[in-house]
C-alpha cells in the first residue's frame, strides 16, 4: 500500500529574515537550487513507495503559491486550507482525516515542507524500513545522527529496541539545549528530532482521542464541514478556530505509549537560519557562500545574500548580511537564530517590512510598490499570460495604468478595450475595473494610485475568477 505524504506548510520562516516573510516565506525560496523547498519536498515523494497524489496543510494565504509551485514540477495534490493558525498537532489531525477518507487504512508521512534532504535514495529507503513498525501501530519519528552539538533542534534519547534494528522507543523528547547541554547530549546519545513523522493514520487519531479530544473534536467538525474553493478544501472556519494551538511534540509524541524514533544519518537541515544556509551551500576557497550580486575582499566564512543591489563586505569573517529591495540584515552568524527576536520586534513597533515584502505575489501574477507617500503609491504590475485581475472598484483612491509591455484587456466601467505598449488608461474613483492578460506573454504596467488612503483593503470586488474574499 503506498504511504500518502502529508506535507505541513505552514511557517512563516522568520528567522530568515529579510528574505522569507509571511507574505513569501521560506518554503517558496530555493537555495542553491532550481527548485523551491516546498517544491524539492513533493519531488522527494514521487518514488514507488510513494502515493504519487500528496496531502498539503497550508495557510490560506499561501495557497496560489503552493499551486503553482505544484504545477511547476507536474505534481497533483490535494491542498487542505486552515482558516487559523493552530499549530502543527491540528494541521497533522487534518491531513490524517483526509487520508483516512481516501484510504482506512492508510499510512501517512507527515513532512515539513522546508527541509532539505539532498540524498533522495536514503531518505525513500529509510521510509521504506520504517513501515513496518508503523504499520504495528507505532507513531515514528524520524531521528538524526547529528554532525555536531547544536543548540537549534530539539532532541530525543533512544530507548529499548523495536523489532526494526533501527526503531528505538522514545526514552526523551527535550527541548533545544545550549551549547553545554548539547554537548552532553552528543556524548549520551541523543538524537536531533528532526519532527517528521511516519504512522498509520488511524492510530495517530486513536491517539487524539485519548490525548487530545478537544483538538481532535474541532478538526473533525471542520473537516466534515469542508468545501471545495476551485482546486483546494477550505476547512471550517468556526469549528477549526476551536482547536487549541499546541504542537504535535506536545499534544501526543510526549504524552503517547507509542513513540519510536527510527535513526537516519542522511543529511539533513531545517533550514532554519542564515547559519544553516550557509552550512549547506557550496562555499569558495575562502569559505564564503554568495547568491546574488555582492562582493567580498579579505573576508571567510560569511554568508551574502543580495537582491537587486551591488552588497560589499570588507575584512569580515562569520558574518551574515542579507539585501533585499526595502531591509538590510547583518548578524553574526552565531547570533542568526536570534532574528526571530528581531522580527517580532519589527511587528510589534508596527513595520509593515517584518511580514510583507516590496513584491507582492497573487494568483494573476505579481505587483511590487516603487515608491509612495502620504496620498500617492506608484507599483510595477506583472499579470502572467492568463491572468485576470477581479472585477473591483475603490471607494478612496483612483488608478493610472501606464503598458510597458504586453498587451493587457482593460475594463473601465462600461469601456473594453486592448491597450498596446506606451498607451495609458485612467481609472477614476469609483469606476468599475479589471485587468485580463489572453496575451501568451506577461504584461507589464506602471500604476501610480493617488487619493486619500492607498491600503490593499480599499477594494470592493464584485467579482473574481478565483474566489477571492479577501485582499489576497
Amino acid at each position: 500500500m503506498p504511504i500518502i505524504p502529508v506535507i505541513l506548510s505552514g511557517g512563516s520562516g522568520t528567522r530568515l529574515w529579510p528574505l522569507s516573510r509571511d507574505s513569501k516565506p521560506k518554503q517558496f525560496l530555493n537555495f542553491g537550487s532550481e527548485h523551491s523547498l516546498i517544491q524539492e519536498t513533493a519531488l522527494r515523494c514521487q518514488s514507488e513507495i510513494f502515493d504519487p497524489r500528496p496531502i498539503f496543510v497550508c495557510a490560506e494565504s499561501h495557497r496560489f503559491l503552493i499551486a503553482e509551485d505544484l504545477l511547476n514540477i507536474g505534481v497533483s495534490a490535494d491542498i487542505l486550507l486552515e482558516p487559523a493558525r493552530r499549530n502543527s498537532c491540528a494541521a497533522i489531525t487534518a491531513g490524517c482525516l483526509c487520508a483516512i477518507a481516501r484510504n482506512p487504512e492508510a499510512i501517512v508521512l507527515v513532512l515539513a515542507a522546508d527541509h532539505q534532504i539532498p540524498d533522495i535514495a536514503a531518505f525513500s529507503k529509510a521510509v521504506s524500513q520504517a513501515t513496518k513498525d508503523a504499520d504495528t501501530g507505532h507513531l515514528i519519528t524520524f531521528g538524526i545522527q547529528p554532525t555536531k552539538p547544536a543548540t537549534g533542534y530539539g532532541y530525543i534519547l533512544p530507548g529499548g529496541q523495536i523489532s526494526n534494528h533501527d526503531c528505538y522507543k522514545v526514552e526523551k523528547f527535550v527541548e533545544k539545549p545550549d551549547q553545554k547541554t548539547a554537548e552532553k547530549y552528543i556524548q549520551d546519545g541523543y538524537l536531533w528530532n528532526s519532527g517528521n513523522f511516519l504512522f498509520k493514520a488511524q492510530s495517530f487519531i486513536d491517539e487524539m482521542m485519548i490525548l487530545a479530544p478537544e483538538i481532535l473534536k474541532a478538526v473533525q467538525e471542520a473537516h466534515q464541514k469542508a468545501e471545495s474553493d476551485l482546486d483546494f478544501l477550505r476547512l471550517e472556519k468556526d469549528a477549526f478556530e476551536r482547536s487549541p494551538s499546541i504542537s504535535v511534540d506536545y499534544a501526543i509524541m510526549e504524552q503517547t505509549k507509542k513513540a519510536a524514533v527510527f535513526t537516519v544519518d542522511y543529511q539533513w537541515s531545517d533550514v532554519g537560519s542564515w547559519e544553516a544556509v550557509w552550512e549547506v551551500s557550496n562555499k569558495s576557497d575562502a569559505g564564503n557562500v554568495v547568491i546574488g550580486d555582492a562582493e567580498i575582499v579579505d573576508g571567510r566564512n560569511n554568508i551574502v545574500h543580495s537582491v537587486g543591489k551591488l552588497t560589499t563586505l570588507v575584512g569580515i569573517d562569520d558574518v551574515a548580511v542579507i539585501t533585499t529591495s526595502d531591509a538590510v540584515l547583518v548578524t553574526s552568524k552565531s547570533q542568526a537564530e536570534n532574528v526571530k527576536k528581531l522580527v517580532t520586534n519589527l511587528q510589534d513597533n508596527g513595520r509593515v517590512e517584518a511580514n510583507e515584502a516590496l513584491k507582492i505575489f497573487r494568483p494573476w501574477g505579481n505587483y511590487e510598490r516603487l515608491d509612495m507617500d502620504d496620498q500617492y503609491q506608484v507599483k510595477r504590475i506583472v499579470v502572467t499570460p492568463g491572468g485576470v485581475l477581479s472585477l473591483q472598484k475603490h471607494r478612496l483612491r483612483s488608478e493610472h495604468w501606464v503598458v510597458v509591455s504586453g498587451n493587457p484587456e482593460v475594463t473601465i466601467d462600461d469601456d473594453v478595450r486592448t491597450l498596446e505598449p506606451n498607451q495609458s488608461v485612467y481609472v477614476p474613483l469609483g469606476a468599475v475595473h479589471r485587468l485580463a492578460n489572453h496575451g501568451k506573454e506577461p504584461v507589464v504596467l506602471i500604476e501610480v494610485q493617488t487619493g486619500d488612503y492607498l491600503g490593499e483593503d480599499d477594494i470592493i470586488r464584485l467579482e473574481d475568477v478565483y474566489n477571492r474574499n479577501s485582499d489576497s
